[in-house]
């Protein structure tokens, strides 16, 4: 099945008759387009793409061709979604409840009054979970240029960079072996400041210890995810002991990982080796991984919260234990697979093994 047939079989179960789309990641999932003025309007029977004068002409030629591209002026767009409704006979329309602000919303209500408006949840991202063979190689391809930047971070780095310089090269080598963007914004934290997961680069010199760098690539629309930590100067036997389990925790779930395991039984796998050893209870503080595609972290995730939630083929998720000795130091190790029946295809080249610089 097409995408666009995957969402209307997903309508149909629901006793949907058309929806009107509005977030960016599903219309591009949609309609392989990325525009950020206008919907989709997907019926039983049509489809329509709504633009301005930007992208219309670009819509035209790039846009799946299940897709009529239409550009009213911005101020008609509602009428046109009103009327393409009633000449279909439709009375159940659903929208993005979880993405549609509250003033859309009342502009959308007095605009289609005529008709049963419901909110689709997250039924488009459910639609997503599953990657087709074409967004896998996409994943991959992105994967590729994340693995050449660190290659090329660890050929460059020197122990008078600033956190915000490994940031930024990381970044300038992605673009330069052919990144379209970033997945997101760019993690390299030294020292300390390595045991915050999502701590912010720092314009200050790279402080020796453990240096924790999580990054991705975006390519043709679609993200990968990685993270490697290394070591400035020379690892002591409690580092080495830190680095190893967290790096034991990750091979464990990764060996895990299958079609038809269950997604919180992943995260407890890499989490009781963690918390085995008693001075790292409760220092792995997030969950063991998240789904990737369009948007870094789409659903399910491999956490407590979804227990009973079983993997599917075709599903991309990263895997990335963690330990976080607050004021000290942290690790995290990090990888982007896709869920097979019998394990899971890795697209993480990178090494490993650790790593000191200097």
């Amino acid at each position: 099945m097409t995408r666009l047939e995957k969402v209307r079989a997903a309508m149909a179960e629901r006793g949907i008759d058309a929806i009107v789309v509005f977030d960016e990641y599903n219309q591009r999932y949609l309609s392989d387009f990325a525009f950020t003025d206008g919907m989709l309007l997907i019926l039983r029977e049509k489809a329509y793409l709504l633009t301005d004068f930007r992208y219309y002409e670009m819509a035209l030629g790039n846009a799946d061709k299940a897709f009529e591209c239409i550009m009213p002026p911005a101020s008609e767009r509602m009428s046109f979604v009103s009327k393409a409704l009633s000449d279909a006979g439709a009375r159940v329309v659903g929208f993005e409840g979880g993405f549609v602000s509250f003033e859309l919303y009342n502009k959308i209500k007095e605009k289609l009054a005529g008709f049963e408006l419901v909110s689709i949840g997250d039924m488009i991202e459910c639609v997503r979970v599953v990657k087709y063979p074409d967004e896998l190689e996409r994943m991959a391809a992105a994967q590729q240029i994340t693995d050449k930047a660190f290659a090329h971070i660890l050929k460059v780095i020197t122990p008078e960079m600033t956190e915000q310089e490994v940031a930024v090269e990381l970044e300038y080598a992605m673009r330069k072996f052919g990144a379209d963007g970033f997945a997101f914004d760019t993690i390299a934290v030294s020292g300390d400041a390595s045991a915050l997961p999502h701590g912010t680069p720092r314009n200050e010199k790279l402080k020796k210890g453990f240096l924790t760098m999580d990054f991705g690539a975006k390519l043709n629309g679609y993200c990968s995810d990685m993270t490697r930590t290394v070591v400035i100067g020379k690892a002591d036997e409690e580092m080495k002991k830190l680095y190893n389990t967290v790096l034991s925790a990750q091979l464990a779930a990764l060996d895990f990982l299958r079609e038809g395991e269950d997604c919180g039984e992943a995260d407890k796998v890499a989490r009781d080796i963690i918390e085995a050893v008693p001075e790292y209870k409760d220092a792995f503080g997030h969950s063991l991984g998240h789904s990737i595609g369009l948007y870094i972290h789409e659903l399910p995730g491999l956490s407590k919260r979804h227990f009973g939630t079983k993997l599917v083929a075709g599903q991309v998720t990263s895997v990335e234990p963690g330990i976080y000795i607050f004021g000290k130091y942290g690790c995290r190790i990090e990888d982007m697979v896709a869920i097979e029946k019998d394990g899971v295809r890795n697209f993480t080249a990178s090494p490993k093994e650790l790593i000191e610089i200097y």
